[in-house]
């Protein structure tokens, strides 16, 4: 196939807001801050972020990416990933002597803290999230029983509490928001006095990006959405996209990108994960460029302010 375009007014519409969240700064930041305090290596405990871009750079600067404690020599520093641990790993990280900086989202804190507080009140919980993601696991890693996980709305009729006077939800802060809505319903529905946050769980950044993909569908042919296949809020974005009828299309980095997803379309939407660093939304902007668009417009959108302060410790000697 040639690389000619078929389109030659094809312009790209760009999501506003887009790419990374405080949180995926702040622990990017953690990281470089403890690189330039303490020297190379610094340890990480999973992928700081999901985005491989991000993971590979961090790598280059010298940082080691474990999953184990065992894999981290003794006396070392450790970060703990944005996406937070379970107890069992804070304690085996204190046993174990590392001088530890945790880079959780604050988001992500908040929902650890408010599990932690009601279980000393006798509460269980219902978790919406995805079985297996670190950040799940480490919200149900906050107590040793009594947190049960829900995927999807079949599995709240499968949920066996051993009382429901004390029952609360959480959610996993990077879900699909009207997925979330659809399952929190039907917790409700089955345990009608189930106690709910003050605020929402799925975290600010999650919440505008799919608010931007949702104005953003009616008006493109195509939306390609910067991300890692790891990520989950970026996966969130390309199915709300095809739920919305568009079709969508995610990509690591812009040679990912196809020059026959673009045939024919007028109207090119680009939006990125909050992993995603803007770095790759230029290069494909640039593929994008290369295979006809002539125009690059961007959307109104929420300009987000929210920053989140460094754990001490960080602070690098002027």
């Amino acid at each position: 196939m040639s690389n000619t375009p078929t389109n030659a007014e094809m312009e790209i519409l760009l999501a506003e807001p887009r790419g990374f969240c405080a949180g995926v700064d702040r622990a990017i930041e953690i990281v470089e801050r403890a690189i330039a305090k303490f020297g190379a290596p610094i340890y990480v405990r999973h992928e700081i972020v999901h985005n491989t871009y991000v993971v590979n750079d961090l790598k280059a600067k010298g940082a080691i990416f474990i999953e184990d404690l065992a894999d981290v020599p003794p006396g070392a520093t450790l970060v703990f990933s944005a996406h937070g641990v379970s107890k069992a790993i804070q304690q085996e990280a204190a046993a174990r002597g590392f001088e530890v900086f945790d880079a959780t989202c604050p988001l992500v804190t908040k929902v650890h803290v408010e599990v932690a507080k009601l279980a000393k009140e006798g509460y269980e919980f219902i978790m919406i999230g995805h079985k297996g993601h670190p950040e799940v696991e480490g919200t149900m890693g906050q107590l040793d029983h009594g947190i049960h996980l829900v995927e999807d709305v079949k599995d709240v009729a499968g949920v066996q509490p051993t009382q429901t006077d004390k029952l609360a939800v959480v959610t996993q802060t990077t879900l699909s928001v009207d997925d979330a809505a659809e399952i929190s319903a039907a917790v409700r529905r089955r345990f009608p006095n189930i106690r709910e946050p003050k605020q929402q769980d799925i975290c600010y950044a999650t919440q505008n990006r799919q608010d931007a993909v949702k104005v953003m569908s009616p008006q493109v042919d195509l939306l390609i959405v910067v991300g890692s296949p790891t990520s989950s809020n970026s996966n969130r974005l390309a199915e709300l996209a095809r739920k919305l009828g568009v079709d969508a299309y995610m990509v690591d980095s812009a040679d990912e990108l196809q020059a026959q997803w673009l045939d024919g379309k007028a109207r090119v939407g680009l939006t990125a994960g909050a992993s995603a660093p803007e770095v790759l939304v230029r290069a494909v902007i640039d593929r994008i460029k290369a295979l006809g668009a002539v125009s690059v417009r961007k959307m109104d959108g929420i300009q987000e302010t929210v920053k989140f302060p460094l754990p001490k410790g960080l602070k690098l000697e002027a």
